[in-house]
């Protein structure tokens, strides 16, 4: 069983940067999950689909990951596009937008 080592994004509901600054392993499932006959939940025997461990820098999970002999995957974020935009722009003269009021 593998495990990822990836550094969060931010959802879609999050203005800030809350939770995204630790990197975090997590098992991948080793069996697929069943539904529940009775109740229609989904489950699964694997306990270790449960763990979610995070830490600081890459090199922490990394390191945890060799020390106890877990093969892992490692996921690099991708780089964030900061699009710089001014409140005066949407009244200048040359603006190429149709004006909606």
């Amino acid at each position: 069983m593998t495990a990822r080592i990836y550094k969060p994004a931010k959802t879609a509901m999050q203005s800030g940067l809350a939770r995204t600054k630790n990197w975090v392993l997590e098992h991948e499932p080793a069996t697929p999950r069943k539904i529940d006959p009775l109740m229609g939940w989904t489950s699964s025997a694997d306990t270790r689909a449960q763990v979610r461990l995070s830490f600081e820098t890459r090199e922490e999970a990394i390191a945890y990951a060799e020390r106890n002999g877990i093969p892992y995957r490692l996921e690099e974020p991708n780089p964030r596009g900061l699009i710089r935009k001014s409140y005066a722009d949407n009244f200048k003269f040359g603006r190429l937008g149709a004006w909606t009021h």
